[in-house]
């Protein structure tokens, strides 16, 4: 290829003036906008400092398809143009990054292309990785280096781009190799790149080390950090970095501020927000929908609703993320009437599966199962697809209603029928949701289907065999849990004793409170006592048992009055009821619950003036027997 000569304006660009908008950091791209990233496709040609007057290449650089890039390559051939460097790139550049292109033909005409520069070769790299073929990218890369071909920064930029797409970071760091044996090691874009590719695969301690052996910093190099650290809820080290910046002089952008609000929000500092709040508007910073959607996010997450509705309602501007922000802070914080009245206001432009979630979550979660399982139907019926998190809160909903029909369909048509596996999450829901319906078995198949389990799993198990009778079972799966090397919580313990007590196993339920903290280093809670009371107290042991409560090591709760107050009425000991019940109603005057238990006590015994006096007592404080209540599908 001839270069062509200076009087036809074309002289060859630098390659660092051809890409100087290129943003090395797509993983700080703002996770509080809903916008698409894909570029357009009159969007393809990297900015120039060529002043270009020839007709041909002025109508290529509006250039939309294939179709009008070959009928102008055909005249740029016929006429010699191709034959020169600059023109012959920037039918190379269309072909290979354009979101119309063919990164075929792009590889066609590079072969064809004798005198290759710098920038015909990081536009083959480049090109290849935008197509997500990043091994043919870094064939290109490799001949580069095997060739002695010049390198330049974005070189190894746009190599280190395409190591992401690989699965491990072996490939990153044989380039970070060659950036050191050719001498870029120190090159501020080379650094920039190395920090965002150790942070996207988690090495922290490598992008760290590069950052803190960079001799000048720019404001990318920073939000680098700030960022990756907030991305990974590092909030504490996001936030120094954040201090260390300003001390250095160098000024936030508004993806710094983003990152930063981020690391506010997960701190749950409102205080701190306050002051990043104030220190943009001394800076006269851009307020982007972007920043925006952050400064409405940290308030919501901070707890503070008001400035957050403050922020909504002045933004001119508002996306789906604004909207699902304010209505799950509200849907969390339980006002869910205003929650739900923002959820019918957002255009149907803007509601997509996760507004429907965060509302859904909402019912769910603040004891309104039947509104969740409503919600969800209608959901379904729009025709969106609900993602995980939806799928728990419903599973969840049908669980509190008994809902076994509607469960079973989400599990057949929503989890089996997608055929992408079933998660942890999901299956603990359906454990759960099928425990509280009362299909034991259906849990069971879930749970022996899991092909990896957590902490949650097992405690879910144990608790609904030990919820439903099924004691030894439970003691079997808690045995089975600490062969496999799961360590117990709390929990556990609960369900555990719980079994114990539904099944009369006393000398098993007294070795697994004793061996609690010995033997597992959890030390036992109120609930823990609770359950051995009401263990001690279902067979009889009521002495025992009121022994055990005098020696709690902390104030006995109700739940352990109660459990001694069930106990004493099971056996008949009159005496004993009337102790417990005068524990429980110092703790709780209002609980019906109590002065029934003890009426009942009384009336098994022909106590019938104790049963008159609760009677009267009940009567004077307006307080009345709970009704039970049953609940039938529909």
């Amino acid at each position: 290829m001839k270069q062509i000569p200076s009087s036809l304006n074309f002289p060859f660009p630098r390659p660092q003036k051809l890409l100087h908008n290129y943003n090395p950091l797509p993983f700080l791209s703002n996770p509080f906008s809903s916008s698409s990233s894909s570029p357009k496709s009159t969007k393809w040609n990297s900015t120039t400092n060529v002043i270009i007057t020839h007709p041909i290449l002025l109508i290529m650089e509006s250039c939309t398809s294939m179709a009008q890039l070959k009928q102008i390559q055909a005249h740029m051939t016929t006429t010699a143009l191709i034959t020169h460097t600059f023109p012959v790139s920037r039918v190379l550049a269309f072909s290979a990054l354009a979101g119309t292109g063919d990164i075929n033909h792009a590889h066609l005409l590079f072969n064809q292309i004798k005198s290759r520069n710098t920038y015909i070769w990081n536009t083959m790299i480049r090109g290849y990785c935008n197509s997500k073929l990043p091994v043919v990218g870094m064939f290109f890369f490799n001949r580069m280096v095997q060739e002695r071909v010049q390198m330049d920064a974005r070189s190894f930029v746009f190599a280190l781009k395409a190591c992401e797409q690989f699965s491990g970071v072996l490939e990153g760091e044989s380039v970070h190799c060659v950036i050191w044996k050719m001498g870029f090691a120190c090159g501020l874009l080379v650094q920039n790149g190395l920090i965002h590719f150790y942070s996207g695969y988690g090495c922290s301690s490598f992008a760290r080390q590069v950052f803190d052996e960079m001799p000048v910093r720019d404001v990318v190099s920073w939000t680098s950090m700030i960022g990756y650290y907030s991305v990974h809820n590092c909030y504490g080290e996001a936030l120094e970095v954040f201090d260390s910046m300003l001390l250095s002089g160098v000024e936030p952008n508004e993806v710094t501020m983003i990152s930063v609000l981020s690391a506010c929000a997960q701190k749950r500092d409102l205080s701190l927000g306050e002051s990043l709040c104030e220190y943009m508007r001394r800076k006269s910073l851009n307020y982007s929908l972007n920043l925006m959607n952050a400064i409405l996010d940290m308030y919501v997450k901070c707890g503070c609703l008001g400035k957050a509705r403050e922020v909504f309602d002045n933004m001119r501007i508002r996306d789906v993320f604004s909207w699902t922000s304010i209505v799950n802070g509200y849907a969390k914080s339980g006002e869910l009437e205003l929650a739900r009245k923002l959820f019918d206001d957002i255009p149907e432009s803007q509601r997509n599966v996760v507004s429907w979630n965060a509302m859904i979550a909402g019912y769910s979660q603040n004891n309104r199962p039947k509104e969740a399982v409503d919600l969800f139907r209608e959901m379904v019926e729009t025709g969106l697809i609900p993602i995980e998190n939806t799928l728990v809160c419903a599973l969840s909903a049908c669980g509190q209603l008994g809902f076994f029909d509607l469960g079973r369909w989400i599990h057949m048509f929503h989890v089996e029928g997608k055929n992408n596996g079933t998660s942890v999450i999901i299956a603990n829901a359906l454990i759960n949701m099928y425990a509280k319906c009362g299909a034991i078995d259906a849990a069971a198949e879930v749970f022996d289907g899991m092909p990896k389990r957590n902490l949650v799993s097992w405690n879910s198990m144990i608790v609904a065999y030990a919820s439903h009778g099924y004691a030894k079972q439970a003691i079997l799966e808690f045995e089975q849990m600490t062969r496999e090397g799961c360590k117990p919580d709390d929990i556990t313990f609960v369900g555990v004793l719980t079994a114990c007590s539904h099944g009369g196993l006393v000398a098993e339920g007294q070795t697994y409170f004793r061996g609690m903290e010995r033997k597992f280093g959890s030390k036992p809670k109120e609930e823990h006592y609770a359950c051995m009371i009401d263990l001690l107290g279902r067979v009889g042991l009521l002495d025992d048992a009121y022994e055990l409560i005098t020696k709690m090591p902390m104030q006995p709760s109700e739940a352990a009055w109660g459990a001694l107050l069930n106990a004493s009425k099971m056996h008949g000991n009159i005496e004993m009821a009337k102790l417990a019940a005068r524990e429980v109603l110092l703790l709780n005057p209002e609980d019906s619950g109590a002065y029934v238990l003890l009426a009942t006590t009384c009336a098994n015994g022909r106590r019938w003036s104790d049963v008159k006096t609760i009677r009267s007592v009940m009567k004077e404080r307006q307080l009345k027997k709970i009704p039970g209540h049953s609940l039938i599908e529909g």
